[in-house]
Formats: C-alpha cells, structure tokens, sequence
C-alpha cells in the first residue's frame, strides 16, 4: 500500500507540472495564432489512451509516462515532422511567426514552472505557516563529523552566526555549508569560549567527497529506541528505554559519545556497556560485529534537547517568503548541479524511482506541495539547459537569430533536435539504468 501511495503521488505531481509547463507554450502560441495540433499529457507512441479533437487540436494522453508535449505547427521538434516542414510556409506556423513571439512560446513553459513554484510556496506558507529552531535552541549543542573537528569545531559546539548572522532555522546550516557560500561560523564552545571559525572555500565539495554531508549533528541522550533482532546487543539483553550509562567505566551521556565508544572498541574485544532500567543500574558483556556496530538505534531528541518554534502567516505575509523559498530553492538546485560533473555525482544521478521514492508512504498534503514545488523549479531550471530537443535550445536558436540577423536553417536544426534527442535518451537512461542498479542492490 505504501508503494502504491508514492506512486499515486508521484504521477498526480506529474501530470500537474506538465500540463501546466505545456500550457505555458500552448497559450502564448493560440495568443499568437500559431496552430497547435497536440497537446498531450504522456507520449502516445503508436496509440492514445484517451484523445479527442477539439478546433484544430487533439487533447490525448498517452500510455508512456515519460513527459508530454504540445505538437506545434511549423515547428521542428520531437516529431521530427519532415512532410510538413518540407511545404512553404504557412501563416498560421510557428516558422511564420516574428523571432520575438517565437521566444516568448518557447520560454512560456519554464516561466510557468518558475511561476508555479513561487504560488505554491506562498500558499503553503499562508496555510501552515513555518517551522523552525532557533540558533539558542539546540540546549546541547552539535556533534562534529572528523572533518569539521580538523577546521576546529568541537563536541558541543552551539552555532551563533552564520556569515555573522543569525540563522533562522540553525538545522539548514548543514545545507547551507554544502551549496551556499559560507566563509564563516561562530559558536560557543563547552568551555564558555566563543570563537569565529573560517570555513575553506571549497567546503562543499569536501562534505561530498568525503561523505560527511551531516557536519552538524544536534546532539540527544544515549537513550535506546529500538534493538535489532540477532545483533549483539539483542543478544545480551539490551532493551527499548535503556539509558547509557558507561562504556566500559567511563561514564556516556550523549549518543555521540556512546557510539563513538563503540566504533573505537578494539576489533572483537568485549566491552562492558552499563545501563540505567527502571532505576537500577545493569551491565553487560557486549563484542560488536566486524562493522563494529551492535544493533540499536537511539530515541529522538525531547523537547527539552531541542525546541522548535512556529510561526503563522497571513497571505499578504505569505508572499515575500514565498519568493525567497522559490528564489534559495533554484539557487541551491543549481549549486548542487555542479556535483553532477564529479566522479561519484554521476553514480548519484536518479531517474523516475528516485524520484518517486522523495515522496511519503502516507498520504501527506504538506510534503506533497512541497515536493511539488520543488520539482516544478527543477523542471524550468532543467529545461533551460542550452541542450537542443530541450526548451532551452530552441531559446539559444533564436536568440542567435535576434541577435545576428539570421535563422539557423532547417537542416541544421533537424541535426540539432536529432542530437539533443539522442543525449536526452542517454542520460534518460543512465539515470534510470542507476536507479534499476540501486534497487537491486538494496539501496532504495
């Protein structure tokens, strides 16, 4: 059930965003009198699951469920439409019309895309307001990964300011350290000390490289949530609710501290681990497996560790943040597409099962939107690239013809449509082809 509600989902956001990215050529092209002769929802290779004509257009969806289009008259596109591009032109074909009209049909789907990430994000923020922790908030402070402990971050670090400002929300400082541009975090440390630290400038591409894409960890009790079955603290008798107490005689607090414990235990030694279970104090004996791990999870952080603020606003409110959410989601969506050019980026490259899996396994209106919105700007962000098949190639074509005076020809368009089609399918597949691999491989 919970799959069939992630697909559900995942093909209702889909059909959303490209209807309304197709209208976006559609309207401006019927505003110009350019004949549009489909205007499909899916590809309908062969056959159409639904179609009907109305004027001079045919409303279909198809059975693929890899996109859509609109097929426009005297236009060369995916169609690759020869016959038709081989008659003189007539009024009512795209050819016809000026470079300027030309431009706006093409950039009428990427505005629309932008457009509807911006409303939908004013509107969540109008119907649910906004949660967020701040920077005084996090009562324990952070636990470090290795690679910011080098820089000179410590255990218990508490973030003051980020780019000498406070943080709204302190739990994006993970994201904003991988895709903005931070040159410096201050904090206190445990000793009472503050301190402003200058983060390298190539921060973020050491958080992907070395896998620490989790720098700030905010820090919670050693207080056991679940035990896994058949694992060494399963084992020994560990239970839900026990405290961490001491690792072997030396006394644990947080989970940090207990886990590190764990993993630093010398390789099939035994380690006495020493609880607290209904106010009294157990020990047991506990060797962790060859991931020196033992098999237990911990109990999220209280209200106490870790307090989260909300904060309401009406529509007129709504829409500055709306823009700016829209704004940061494009700008990090962009920064984070230079990983794609890397070594492991290319093996992170997700087709449809990845995206379908960002999607809850309860239905879930909020997460909906949200995820909504943010495909809607990756969608016009995407579509902008200056790859030919692309709307973004045909808006480099005819800017090119603005510009200089003259329209690239026929042929060469054809070869270019022909050439970009061909890197769509590849990377089509690739990404796919890595989503089939990872599913095999248990990794989704």
């Amino acid at each position: 059930m919970e799959t069939y509600i992630k697909i559900t989902q995942f093909l209702l956001s889909l059909s959303l965003l490209i209807v309304l990215h197709e209208l976006g050529h559609f309207i401006p092209a019927k505003l110009f009198k350019t004949r549009v002769e489909k205007f499909y929802l899916f590809f309908d290779y062969k056959f159409s699951l639904f179609k009907k004509k109305i004027g001079d257009t045919v409303y279909g969806i198809g059975w693929i469920p890899l996109g859509g289009y609109v097929k426009i008259s005297g236009m060369i596109d995916e169609s690759m439409d020869k016959e038709q591009m081989a008659q003189p032109a007539k009024p009512w074909e795209f050819r016809s019309k000026p470079a300027w009209q030309r431009l706006i049909i093409m950039l009428g789907g990427v505005t629309v895309n932008f457009i509807l990430g911006i409303f939908i994000y004013i509107m969540m923020f109008s119907a649910w307001g906004e949660d967020y922790v701040a920077a005084e908030d996090v009562k324990e402070g952070f636990y470090v990964v290795d690679l910011f402990e080098e820089i000179g971050f410590r255990d218990g670090d508490k973030i003051k300011k980020i780019n000498g400002e406070e943080p709204v929300n302190v739990l994006n400082v993970n994201r904003f350290l991988f895709l903005r541009d931070i040159a410096t975090i201050e904090v206190d440390h445990t000793d009472g000390n503050s301190e402003v630290i200058d983060l390298p400038e190539d921060i973020g591409l050491q958080m992907w490289q070395t896998g620490n894409m989790d720098a700030f960890i905010p820090r919670i009790l050693a207080v056991l949530d679940s035990v896994v079955p058949e694992t060494p603290a399963y084992e020994a008798g560990l239970m839900k609710g026990d405290v961490i107490k001491e690792v072997n005689d030396k006394p644990v607090l947080f989970w940090d501290e207990f886990t590190s414990k764990v993993k630093n235990n010398p390789e099939n030694l035994e380690m006495n681990i020493t609880v607290e279970r209904d106010g009294r104090a157990e020990s047991f004996l506990i060797i962790p497996d060859a991931e020196q791990t033992i098999g237990v999870f911990p109990k999220g952080p209280s209200d106490d560790l870790i307090t989260w603020s909300h904060r309401d606003y009406s529509f007129s409110e709504s829409i500055g943040p709306g823009f700016s959410k829209a704004y940061w989601t494009l700008r990090d969506y962009m920064a984070q597409f230079k990983y794609v050019f890397t070594e492991k980026g290319a093996t992170q490259l997700g087709g449809f099962i990845t995206i379908g899996s960002i999607f809850p396994s309860t239905w879930d209106w909020r997460s909906f939107w949200s995820i909504t919105a943010l495909l809607s700007i990756m969608l016009g962000f995407m579509n902008l690239l200056p790859i030919p098949a692309l709307d973004g190639g045909h808006v480099v074509f005819t800017l090119y013809e603005i510009i200089s005076g003259r329209k690239p020809s026929d042929k060469f368009l054809e070869y270019a449509q022909i050439t970009g089609f061909i890197i769509l399918i590849s990377l089509l597949l690739f990404a796919n082809g890595n989503d089939i691999y990872k599913w095999l491989t248990g990794q989704i």
